[in-house]
């Protein structure tokens, strides 16, 4: 296990001094999204030049950090189709960029059938999920021929919200450059929260051979909605999923989400805990 985090939930700095400081504090991969990490302008497909991203290699590498994810969480499942265009146009953009810039995987969600990509009852209809698998697969015969692994996150409030459709789609697309990240506490709500263990057994049954990245949070409810906060403040047991990783996923990149730079650490030594005692 390479464990990591999120670049964003670091300090508000420029990448060059944010980088050494993570690396201090023991992480070893970064998940990288251009817009919170840097601004929205570096998403422009035509400011992610090969030397942009041939510089955010070699600062990688001189702080002996893996580039994990290289974020793209724009909607594939917008209606208007002048704006889903300019989304596919993105997502080729990302994947050009992560192939020179040594990224393991371009990440991202499943959308939703509307341009405010909220959630709504049609999300989970088999309409939103053709319509979502029709779009993604010119984005996926892309990444093969750019030779990069695209990774969907399922997340309860978006298309893809359970681990059988999840299945389904990679059986659909049926591609090697096509995988998973898996975020636990993403596949739940507070209707199905108390049968998590079974929701993520379910999941690593049905996608565990195609899943590229680990994401780790905790989450709480209050106020009767699914608040998702750093590992380790809330009601996760991690012990399977450490377990499954041990087993089945050597060096995979594993990513803290939700934290601070408060208790980053706190959070990595609490899952590094869990992993060495399994």
């Amino acid at each position: 296990m390479q464990i990591g985090i999120r670049l964003h939930d670091g300090e508000k700095l420029p990448l060059e001094e944010l980088l050494p400081i993570l690396r201090k504090r023991g992480f070893k991969c970064g998940h990288l999204a251009l817009s919170k990490s840097l601004s929205p302008d570096y998403m422009r497909p035509t400011a992610m030049t090969p030397g942009f991203a041939m510089y955010l290699r070699r600062l990688f590498e001189k702080n002996e950090m893996d580039a994990a994810v290289l974020g793209c969480y724009l909607n594939l499942a917008e209606p208007d189709e002048a704006r889903l265009a300019a989304n596919v146009e993105k997502y080729m953009a990302h994947i050009r960029f992560a192939s020179l810039m040594g990224c393991g995987v371009v990440g991202t969600e499943t959308g939703a059938p509307n341009s405010q990509y909220k959630y709504e009852p049609s999300c989970h209809s088999e309409e939103a999920l053709e319509l979502f698998i029709n779009n993604l697969r010119p984005v996926v015969e892309y990444a093969e021929k750019m030779g990069v692994i695209i990774a969907i996150e399922p997340v309860w409030k978006h298309i893809v919200c359970d681990p059988k459709r999840a299945r389904y789609v990679l059986d659909k697309i049926s591609s090697p450059n096509l995988q998973i990240i898996f975020d636990p506490v993403n596949l739940l709500c507070t209707d199905n929260c108390n049968e998590r263990e079974r929701i993520f057994s379910e999941a690593i049954e049905l996608l565990g051979k195609d899943i590229a990245v680990v994401h780790i949070k905790d989450f709480a409810v209050r106020d009767g909605e699914l608040v998702s906060i750093a590992a380790g403040t809330g009601e996760m047991d991690y012990t399977e999923i450490m377990r499954f990783i041990k087993k089945d996923k050597p060096y995979i990149h594993v990513s803290l989400e939700n934290t601070t730079p408060e208790n980053a650490e706190t959070s990595r030594k609490l899952i590094e805990s869990v992993w060495e005692g399994v």
